[in-house]
């Protein structure tokens, strides 16, 4: 067996490959905001991001290095191909953090190697040891992944881990990169490494999967069962494609399924200890928080987290809950932090009452954030009476996503209706607070919006997506819009709330523009799509 830390890790991957999800890019603020939620929510390690790939990505690692987590905190690791220069840049990117860890990885299957890296196996053979040692040079704790290993020749993944584990690496990483493999295929290659590399009991099992074809989760819980000791996840299941296997499933399936697996950690069936560090109750904060930042909306029928995973349409339904919920509900919903808790707060109440709720819903807001965050609060209580938790978040969300915005929206108006041409009179502003107002005739008023705004910032680009909701209940709700643009391929989304949808919408589209002007100006490599040139590769 391999080396077992007697419970199961959560290395969540969310600002990393769940960054990767189309449209989904975020700064600096809003990973650092993240990250201090995945802190919170018990993660044991938070893969930052990929550091070589910009200026902007090795910022960013580095910060949540600096102020995540601390000594009894997750561990802070960065992603790195195998390359000096990549290896280097992660190690001085995590460097800050007391506990940091340098995650490297090179292909292994021969479709990877004939097409994407173009190397023989002797090569990979040879490069992988050295890398290996090279990054547990700069730091104690080394993860080495093989990529495509579900599509991997067997014997040729046993001669790679063994070199990996050999040169240092006490995490080893089995990611099933494409989302192919079905859940006894995925458990036998996890048994079959535990059999047949003689040093495999020097380092902790990982599993990293996609979802592509809704096996993810089911893979990564049959992993579990043969020996697999971390799960690399993502909030919310975001990622590439089609995601990664989903975080709050993977906790809550071992949480109220733990009889069942209580057996394959050597626990006796009823034994209480929780086989995951994650504290469930942040779990549905967390889900919110990611959803907001990224723009991904969580559809309706997610497990878990989705709006309708503890709603009952239902009649029979209905009067079994009101009997016993137990009838048809297997998860309290209050265990993964789900209330329709209302806070005694109008415009009458005060920044201390207000900042005491927002630390109580985990948020620690600077005294310029607060003061940012009170004034919204104020405007808010004036035009709804009723505050709830939910408002409170959408405007704490959204705040994050302004700083290093180029554009900022000073003023919308528009003017419509069945016998009107809808008008829109946007103001915009620049970094150096330069103003420009224009007006622009649409289809409807978020369309005049959308063209004003189009002619005053100057970046061309596709709307292709606009989605509204409702935050909470009410004519007075605020709603949440989500608007994304597209330009050369690549996806840029924004996200605000108001109780306006209009001006939420003209805010969405100033935010989705800040992406794309600073995605323009921060170039990026994709770690799987993009090899080492021979330029940059050093002799290895």
């Amino acid at each position: 067996m391999a080396k077992d830390p007697g419970r199961v890790l959560i290395f969540d991957t969310t600002l990393r490959d769940g960054e990767q999800s189309p449209g989904a890019s975020l700064n600096l603020e809003e990973k650092l905001a993240i990250a201090q939620q995945l802190a919170r929510l018990g993660v044991d390690v938070i893969e930052a991001g990929f550091p070589f790939a910009s200026q902007g990505d090795f910022a960013a690692v580095q910060r949540i290095s600096d102020q995540v987590g601390g000594s009894e905190g997750p561990i802070i690791c960065g992603l790195a191909r195998a390359s000096k220069k990549d290896i280097k840049s992660c190690a001085e990117a995590v460097a800050p953090a007391p506990k940091k860890r340098i995650h490297t990885f090179i292909a292994t299957s021969d479709i990877h190697l004939e097409h994407k890296l173009h190397k023989t196996r002797k090569e990979v053979l040879e490069i992988v040891p050295e890398m290996v040692a090279f990054a547990r040079s700069l730091v104690e704790d080394v993860e080495f992944s093989c990529e495509d290993a579900g599509r991997s020749d067997p014997e040729f993944l046993y001669e790679v881990i063994e070199a990996a584990i050999a040169a240092g690496a006490s995490t080893i990483n089995i990611p099933d990169t494409v989302g192919y493999s079905t859940p006894s295929e995925f458990g036998d290659l996890i048994s079959s490494i535990d059999k047949y590399v003689p040093n495999i009991d020097e380092a902790v099992l990982s599993v990293h999967g996609h979802n592509d074809l809704g096996l993810a989760v089911a893979n990564f819980l049959e992993a579990v069962k043969k020996g697999a000791r971390q799960l690399e996840c993502t909030i919310n299941g975001i990622g590439e494609r089609a995601g990664n296997a989903a975080l709050e499933e993977l906790v809550m399936a071992m949480h109220v399924r733990r009889r069942y697996f209580n057996p394959y950690f050597g626990r006796d069936l009823d034994s209480p200890t929780p086989l995951t560090a994650i504290r469930t109750e942040e779990i549905t904060k967390t889900s919110r928080l990611v959803s907001n930042l990224t723009g991904m909306m969580v559809q309706p029928n997610k497990a878990i987290v989705g709006v309708n995973a503890f709603a009952h349409e239902s009649g029979i339904h209905q009067d079994g809950v009101l009997k016993n919920r137990l009838t048809y509900e297997i998860v309290d919903a209050r265990t993964v932090g789900l209330t329709d808790n209302r806070i005694s707060l109008g415009k009458l109440s005060g920044r201390s009452a207000v900042r005491a709720r927002l630390e109580e819903l985990g948020y620690d807001l600077s005294r310029e954030d607060l003061n940012e965050a009170f004034a919204r609060f104020k405007d808010l209580a004036d035009r709804k009476r009723d505050i709830t938790d939910r408002d409170l978040e959408a405007i704490v969300s959204e705040q994050v996503q302004q700083p290093e915005a180029r554009f900022s929206l000073r003023l919308v108006q528009v003017s419509c209706g069945s016998s009107l041409r809808a008008t829109a009179t946007v103001t915009l502003a620049d970094q150096d607070g330069k103003e420009s107002t224009t007006a622009a005739v649409g289809t409807g008023p978020v369309d005049a919006v959308c063209r004003a705004l189009n002619a005053l910032a100057g970046e061309p680009n596709e709307l292709i997506e606009f989605s509204v909701k409702s935050v909470t209940e009410g004519i007075d709700a605020m709603g949440e819009v989500t608007i994304r643009l597209r330009r050369e391929g690549h996806l840029y989304s924004g996200h605000s709330a108001d109780t306006d949808v209009v001006v939420a919408a003209a805010q969405a589209f100033v935010n989705a523009l800040n992406r794309l002007v600073s995605c323009k100006e921060n170039h990026s490599i994709h770690p799987q799509r993009d090899v080492v040139t021979k330029e940059k590769r050093p002799t290895i």
